[in-house]
């Protein structure tokens, strides 16, 4: 029990004897802070309506919850009726 002791004695006085560093501190808050600007991609494929219309293929959905997604990326799925031809 006394090396225990001793080790936490140890600790205790490099925590509270040990001087901060004020340096790091700053380049770990400068690190920290979220940068203005972003970096955004435009591609021509939108891989949710690649991967809807490839399951709409296999089968079909109960609640048809991406036909709104759909709708606004100008993308639609044939019909059942174009697809039988």
């Amino acid at each position: 029990m006394s090396e225990k002791d001793d080790l936490e004695r140890k600790l205790s006085e490099m925590l509270v004897d040990g001087e901060m560093e004020q340096g790091d501190r700053t380049a770990k808050e400068i690190r920290e802070i979220s940068p203005k600007y972003e970096i955004r991609i435009q591609t021509t494929l939108d891989p949710i309506v690649e991967e809807t219309l490839r399951y709409r293929k296999i089968g079909y959905e109960l609640d048809d919850r991406y036909d709104k997604y759909l709708e606004r990326a100008g993308q639609k799925l044939e019909s059942d009726e174009d697809s039988d031809k």
